[in-house]
Parts: structure tokens; sequence; C-alpha cells
């Protein structure tokens, strides 16, 4: 961890700074290094504001304040010429002033604050592309968003709109949208109820992962039967309440490309909630990982990852089944994504995680345009598999031909999963 220290006897790179430290203003220190800094992250301290003077740090591209005290967003940020990302997280933020963004600001995160009100100036911001701010307050939208056509993430679960703007629903890039957890929110009349496993019968062996919402481990039921458990963190998340996430996951049905659901968990010893999965086999594993600072919105691959033309079809139409099944049940799912994607090397793959996963009403005006945002995000997902394919050119021609009609900008010429489902049948 670096220290003040480190700072003022310069042991630390002049491009990217990370300070933790109770910090209750902003170190003077930093001002050697307004000429290089490019990364500043000063989360988990006792920040409040910033200085004046923002603006002479050059080349600043990504500010992180999460976990501070800010109860204003900062309007010094706006003066800053290089900023394209920043991130207030659990901060305090009850008031955004107009014309306090960056307007090349490209990904804004505002996840568990007080907000009620978001500036209309944010129309400005031509170039963002994600948006998160799940977890506030707000009631509406600014209608000046719609302006905002770069938007291909979007989350604004857990806060108080009313209604959904049907402006949001035809932006000529979104993708991927979370809106759970509002009035607004579709809730279904029943939903399944599953078998209930008190958490003393739960003896957990080792960590699989963990995600926005929670953490799944490998476990055993009884001292016997191998199963996978989640845990949900209990608060909110970038993609919104673990309840709702919850609530989706028990409507989603069985479906052979989803890993099944067998229990919920009842009695934990710190009163969180939790699911009983089946183990999916060692064999598999994440199809891919989560976008990093440079793809903003797109995941990443290992350099040395191919697959076969036959894996990679295989693949898409497992996602495509359960897509195609959760849309048939009002499920938009939100976060279609191959990091969210297991696979096999016989090219059999589970499609999960419902942490951004809304209801909706399949007799609505929006719920063709709503499916036809993940088939979006399929698309996305068609154009990364044929980019690490290496040996079906012709095939390939198919596939490109189907991700740029899954990319269509007037959304609702977008093909359906049923659609698409049919167009796949050529392929198989």
């Amino acid at each position: 961890m670096t220290t003040l220290d480190d700072l003022q006897a310069g042991r630390i790179d002049p491009k990217r700074i990370t300070l933790s430290c109770g910090l209750t203003q902003f170190p003077e220190v930093l001002y050697d290094y307004v000429d290089t800094l490019e990364f500043l992250d000063l989360s988990k301290n006792e920040l409040s504001c910033l200085p004046e003077d923002m603006y002479r740090f050059s080349k600043l591209k990504i500010a992180f304040f999460s976990q501070n005290k800010f109860t204003v967003f900062p309007k010094q940020l706006a003066d800053c010429p290089a900023l394209t990302m920043i991130g207030f997280k659990s901060n305090q933020l009850v008031e955004f002033p107009e014309n306090s963004i960056p307007e090349n600001t490209q990904w804004l995160i505002l996840t568990d604050n007080r907000l009620q009100k978001l500036p209309r100036s944010i129309g400005k911001c031509k170039k963002l592309q994600k948006f998160v701010m799940a977890g506030n307050c707000i009631t509406e939208l600014p209608d000046e968003m719609r302006n905002c056509t770069s938007l291909e993430l979007v989350r604004i679960s857990a806060n108080q709109l009313t209604s959904i703007p049907s402006w949001l629903y035809q932006l000529p890039r979104l993708s991927w949208l979370a809106f759970s957890g509002n009035p607004a929110t579709f809730v279904p009349s029943s939903s399944t109820q599953l078998p209930s496993i008190d958490w003393s019968r739960v003896e957990i062996q080792k960590q699989l992962g963990e995600g926005a919402s929670g953490i799944i481990s490998q476990a055993l039921i009884d001292g016997e039967k191998e199963v996978a458990i989640k845990i949900f963190k209990g608060e909110v998340t970038s993609d919104g309440y673990p309840q709702d996430e919850l609530a989706t996951c028990l409507s989603t049905g069985l479906h052979e490309n989803i890993v099944p659901l067998t229990a919920t968990i009842s009695g934990h010893s710190e009163g969180k909630q939790g699911i009983v999965m089946e183990l999916i086999p060692a064999e598999f594993k994440n199809l891919g990982q989560p976008p990093s600072f440079d793809t903003c919105t797109r995941d990443v691959f290992p350099a040395d990852q191919k697959f076969s033309f036959a894996q990679g079809v295989s693949i898409l139409n497992g996602v495509l089944q359960a897509a195609k099944h959760l849309h048939a049940r009002g499920i938009m799912h939100g976060d279609l994504y191959a990091h969210n994607t297991l696979f096999n090397e016989e090219g059999k793959a589970y499609f999960g995680d419902f942490g951004a996963a809304t209801f909706y009403d399949k007799n609505s005006e929006e719920a063709s345009f709503l499916e036809r945002l993940d088939v979006r995000a399929f698309g996305c997902l068609v154009q990364d598999l044929v980019s690490l394919n290496h040996d079906h050119e012709k095939g390939n021609e198919s596939l490109i031909k189907l991700y740029e009609k899954c990319m269509l900008e007037k959304v609702m010429e977008r093909p359906s999963f049923e659609e698409i489902n049919n167009l796949f049948n050529d392929l198989m």
C-alpha cells in the first residue's frame, strides 16, 4: 500500500497513485505529479471536497473516490481535460450540480449514494458508455440523457423511478441494462418455491468465485452431497439489490444451459440469503474475463485463447437457448457476457449470474425492445467468438452477418431470439 512517505520520497509510479490512509484533505504532495499522473485512486479515505485547481492534473484519465464522505459531486472535475473515468461509489452524495461532469466522460460510477436528481447537463456527455448508479433515490431520468447515444451499459436498479422512459430502450448502442428494484419495475404474480436448507447442514469447502452480489463456494450438504452455494453479500451492489437477483433466480426454471438451482439457504449465521446450485464439473471454465479499463464495456480474453468453429457455434447456441428461455419467462438478463458463461472443450455452455436481471411484462409495449437489448449483447458475444475462431472462414461469414443484424442501431430492426434460433439451425 502506498503511503504519504512513499509519495514524498518519490517511491511510486508517477503515472498511477493509490492512497488510502485516512485522508481528510487532498494531499499537497500530489501536485508534484500534475504533469504525469494518469490514474488516481483515493478510495477509502475521509475526503469531502477537492481543490479548485484540479485542472492542473492535465493527464489524469481515471479518478476513484469511493468510500469517502462527499455529499456534493465536485464541480472541479469538469475542468480536468483528460478525465474519462470517474468513481464515487458508497459516498453520501445528495447533490449533483449542473455542468460538473467532464464532457469526455466514458465511465461514471455513482453506486450507493443518496442522489435524488441527475443534472440535465449529463446529456452533453456524448461519449458516455458506462453509467452505474444503482442504490440511489432518483425518481426520473432527465430527458436530456437521450442525447447520450454512446451508452452501452446502464445500471439504475434500486432507485425510486416511477417510470422508465421509452427513449432509454431505443438508444442505439444500449446492450446491458438493469432497472430492478424500482417502483416502475414489473413484479410477477407468483414465483417458484424451492426447498430450504438450514445453514447448519452446510460445510464450506473452498471458494469458487466472487461477484458484485455474492460469493460462490463449493460445499457439502450433510457431509455428503457436493453442491455450489452462493451467499449474497446483503447490500446494494452495482447491479442492484441481492433480493431482486434471488427473485429472478427462482423464476428461471429448469434449462440445460442454465446452472440448476435446487434450494435456498435459511438460518445463515449472519442472517444472509443464499441459494444452492448443482456443482458444475471442474472441466468447465469461464469463457472470458470482465471488461478492463481500456475496453470499458467489452470482455477480455487470454492472448492465446482460440476456438474451433464447432466449439464457438455450440457455445453461442447454448447461450442463445438460455436467453430465449429467459425471455419466454419475461426476464431480461441485462448482463449477457462471456464472463458470465461457463464452457467445456466440447462446447457445452452454462449461462448464469442474474445480478442484473429484470422482470418485465411480456404483454407490454416495451417487451420487444427489452429483448433486443439482450440481442445486441448477444451480437457482441458473437463478434468475440468470431475473433477467436481459427478454422472456418466460410462459417465466420454467416456469423458476421448475424452479428451485423444484432447490432443494428434501430432497435426493432434487430432479430428476436426466436428468429436468431432459426438462423442458427443452418449453422449447427
